[in-house]
């Protein structure tokens, strides 16, 4: 098939949530289909100041076609008329308005889409906020998949988007708390749906599965490194000479990230008697604290980076708004266990399907539960076993491509009947007793559907 994937930014060294995963799921489909990135000129998604040069590019083996931004974006400005319209009657105008003001907006990029939307079997738009997003579904919805990245926030209030997540034919949703929300405020009705979430890649030789291959000996019989030099892990401690037990941080160091709470807090546990030091990589967008107990390892080459995982005794993810968290998953594939803001009721998720992580309401939750980790080598490793497994279960490469193949061919099918003269055709039976909301496809989503349920305040220790 030939496949769009519309997304507001798009580069090797742009590590935002929805664009790094656009980009992995890029990389992997274009080994079976003919993928093209349609995206901006920008970098920075506070300005979307055009940094890249217009026009066709090769990233990765993947195709992308990029478009400047015809404004940029003025924070202040967008900030006050942000507050204006989250707290005041207002009109569709008025929200259209918001959406260009807020960027990034891209005429160029929008005709492409309107001219050439017959070329492609599949349009895949990545997260519903932006402008390119919300404009491309306007154009062909029958064929349009929507990879959402929703959480709480005022813009999910706006009437723009119920239309949006009303129009799609096809949404494929991160987790199933993400599906619970949007289900919460809007009448939801795509053709198409599944959760699926991103692939992530177990390190090389783990055997989490049964059935897999054991790690092969050494080459030409080489003694195996002691375990304090050999490995990953090991080397990237020697590198950047940390040697005592530390809690990792990777992605945008940033306030809208927690990071400032998290600074705060950290500072907490070392008054408690905390022994750990705080390691950062990512961008820095906001200033650091500073304390000898905080470290900055800046923008990491991605091999590296999963060495640091890897290396770090806990690693936190204090962020209160996540769709899917690819550090919380990339953790617990390398068997390190993480920390989490409960605030997110998908890291909460994460946590008790894996029973690979803790996670914390407050400073003191954080405190306890980051002392508690840092102490139990044995509580570690466990946890550190469930989120290989669970990795292994629900996010594998293989498992979510298969999911993507499977809605690509279903909203291609239902495109074409749509284009093609109606002819009655008798429903098959159903043998699920309860109610039938509409005839959308909900892939295999309900396995492990318990109720992972709200916390009600009343247990206020580290949860497991």
């Amino acid at each position: 098939m030939r496949i769009a994937f519309v997304v507001q930014r798009y580069g090797a060294e742009i590590f935002g949530g929805a664009e790094q995963m656009c980009r992995l799921l890029a990389e992997r489909l274009a080994e079976h289909h003919q993928i093209d990135v349609l995206t901006t000129c920008a970098k920075d998604y506070f300005t979307w100041k055009n940094e890249y040069p217009e026009g066709a590019d090769r990233i990765r083996g993947v195709a992308v076609r990029r478009f400047a931004c015809s404004q940029t974006r003025d924070i202040e400005a967008f900030g006050k008329y942000s507050a204006w319209i989250f707290s005041n009657p207002h009109g569709p105008q008025d929200e259209q308005e918001w959406l260009k003001r807020q960027g990034p907006w891209s005429p160029g990029l929008m005709d492409y889409v309107e001219r050439h939307h017959g070329n492609y079997d599949v349009l895949v738009l990545f997260t519903y906020l932006y402008a390119p997003t919300v404009m491309a579904a306007r154009i062909a919805p029958a064929k349009t998949i929507l990879v959402p990245f929703a959480h709480d926030e005022p813009a999910m209030k706006l009437d723009i988007f119920r239309d949006l997540f009303a129009r799609v034919g096809a949404i494929a949703w991160n987790t199933e708390s993400e599906r619970r929300f949007v289900n919460s405020l809007f009448d939801v009705r795509p053709i198409v749906e599944d959760v699926i979430g991103c692939g992530v890649d177990l390190p090389e030789g783990e055997a989490v599965a049964e059935g897999l291959e054991p790690p092969a000996p050494p080459p030409d019989g080489r003694e195996k490194l002691p375990a304090h030099l050999d490995g990953a892990a090991n080397v990237f401690r020697r590198r950047h000479r940390i040697y005592n037990p530390f809690v990792l941080f990777g992605g945008r160091i940033d306030p809208a990230k927690g990071c400032e709470e998290l600074f705060e807090y950290f500072q907490s546990y070392v008054k408690e008697g905390g022994d750990a030091t705080l390691m950062l990589m990512g961008a820095k967008l906001m200033p650091l604290p500073d304390d000898p107990h905080v470290r900055f390892a800046g923008l990491l080459p991605e091999e590296e980076r999963l060495h640091a995982l890897e290396a770090a005794t806990v690693v936190v993810v204090p962020s209160p708004y996540e769709s899917l968290s690819l550090l919380a998953l990339e953790s617990c594939a390398v068997g390190t266990p993480t920390l989490a803001n409960a605030r997110s009721e998908v890291l909460v998720e994460h946590c008790r399907r894996s029973h690979a992580g803790l996670f914390y309401a407050n400073r003191w939750e954080f405190v306890e539960a980051l002392k508690l980790l840092m102490r139990d080598a044995k509580l570690r490793a466990s946890m550190g076993r469930n989120g290989k497994a669970y990795v292994n279960e629900h996010y594998r490469w293989n498992t979510v491509l298969a999911k993507y193949d499977r809605m690509f061919a279903r909203l291609r099918g239902t495109s074409r009947d749509a284009q093609a003269p109606h002819e009655e055709r008798p429903e098959p039976a159903r043998t699920d007793p309860r109610p039938r909301r509409d005839h959308r496809d909900r892939g295999d989503h309900r396995r492990g559907g318990r109720n992972h349920g709200h916390r009600d305040g009343r247990d206020q220790r580290p949860r497991r």
